[in-house]
């Protein structure tokens, strides 16, 4: 069960692509990405890529989800764990 923090995740990042979805079709999912890129700081990027990892994300709109593959492979995949952990 996801805790209140990774619903509002969820819920925050299907509230961007829905305004993206209402602008001209083309870049939305590049739009999506680049606004997130910009304004989540990296805690809740590394919860939401750790969430796609599993079914927690499975409430992510697909233009949410596409936005946020997007920010991933432009390269801000989570770090390796360590054996330690």
């Amino acid at each position: 069960m996801s805790s209140d923090t990774d619903t509002k995740l969820i819920r925050m990042a299907n509230q961007i692509a829905t305004f993206f979805e209402s602008q001209p079709p083309g870049d939305r999912a590049e739009r999506v990405a680049a606004h997130l890129r910009s304004y989540w700081e990296p805690r809740m990027r590394d919860r939401l890529f750790a969430m796609m990892e599993t079914d927690e994300a499975q409430d992510l709109t697909p233009l949410a989800r596409r936005g946020a593959e997007i920010w991933r492979a432009e390269g801000h995949a989570l770090p390796a764990r360590s054996e330690a952990q």
